[in-house]
């Protein structure tokens, strides 16, 4: 009889690892810039049915451990309201791991200044993707918004092991924005509402005109980053090969969002790649860094020289 429960309780955790879902989320609302006569148990409601909305809810058809799932991280900042409606921005942030390290590069580090929202308290968090505009454009612009993201970060992070895998996941997102929801008070789903937005950055993604951008990932992650370890070298000819290939995407495309997008949180990595490189290396390395990222030009060429 005990062996018989033991097998059970085994196949039960099988199930279960077979289930994992994807994301390992942390959605946090910060609701500090609001008026102090807003009750702001709402949005701790919220939060935790955020939450279980992003964890609970299997976005691939891919099996995952529960040690793989992808460490993301979503701050609303709630920055004003009215009848129960919220102007909040987002910031959404997800790394992964290197092979044989303790070290997680950034996929995303990115800050969504339109996220406009509906809300009651207690009503339904929910998200049909084949219906992604609901009955109520307002209400189901917040969820509308986090699974775009989701896919963002699962198709960046697919990318990242395999040439082009994260396609199906650009191709959710593609349809999310075909179908968003539309309102007033509702920005970022379209290409007049900004040059940064989530139109422009799956506009991005998925045109043929980028396609160098999928190339550039993977052999940023998987040939360089995850290499690192047992070869540093051809590891760090792989990242310059990565940046010759930005250089010729922004050459093509000069000021697109993508290229932004890429270097946003980087600066600090590619630094630490290339300080120890030979002269030639970090030299080249440099004028392409300075010359794409230029918020961090002038770091590069200090600390690159």
């Amino acid at each position: 009889m005990l062996r018989k429960t033991g097998i059970f309780f085994l196949l039960i955790l099988f199930c279960m690892a077979g289930r994992a879902q994807e994301l390992q989320a942390r959605v946090t609302i910060n609701s500090s810039r609001i008026s102090s006569q807003t009750d702001k148990k709402i949005f701790q409601t919220l939060q935790s049915a955020l939450n279980n909305f992003l964890n609970s809810r299997k976005w691939t058809k891919e099996t995952f451990q529960p040690s793989e799932r992808i460490v993301c991280n979503f701050l609303i900042t709630i920055n004003q309201g009215d009848n129960n409606f919220y102007q909040s921005s987002l910031v959404v942030q997800a790394a992964r791991p290197v092979y044989n390290s303790s070290y997680e590069t950034p996929l995303i580090n990115f800050m969504d200044e339109n996220v406009g929202f509906k809300y009651i308290e207690y009503q339904p968090v929910e998200f049909n993707e084949n219906r992604v505009s609901g009955t109520d454009p307002s209400a189901s612009n917040l969820t509308a918004i986090l699974a775009f993201y989701a896919n963002i970060i699962l198709g960046l992070d697919f990318d990242s092991f395999s040439l082009k895998g994260g396609d199906a996941y650009f191709q959710k997102a593609q349809n999310i924005v075909n179908n968003a929801p539309d309102g007033r008070d509702i920005l970022g789903w379209r290409a007049f509402d900004g040059q940064r937005n989530r139109y422009w950055l799956i506009e991005n993604l998925t045109n043929s005109r980028y396609t160098l951008i999928h190339d550039a990932l993977y052999s940023y992650y998987r040939l360089g980053m995850d290499k690192m370890y047992d070869n540093e070298v051809d590891a760090r000819k792989s990242v310059l090969n990565t940046l010759n290939m930005l250089n010729n995407i922004n050459t093509d495309a000069p000021n697109s969002m993508i290229m932004q997008f890429f270097f946003l949180g980087r600066n600090t990595e590619f630094i630490n790649i290339f300080k120890k490189a030979p002269p030639d290396e970090k030299t080249r390395a440099s004028e392409i860094l300075a010359k794409l990222d230029v918020t961090n030009a002038n770091r590069y060429k200090q600390e690159l020289r």
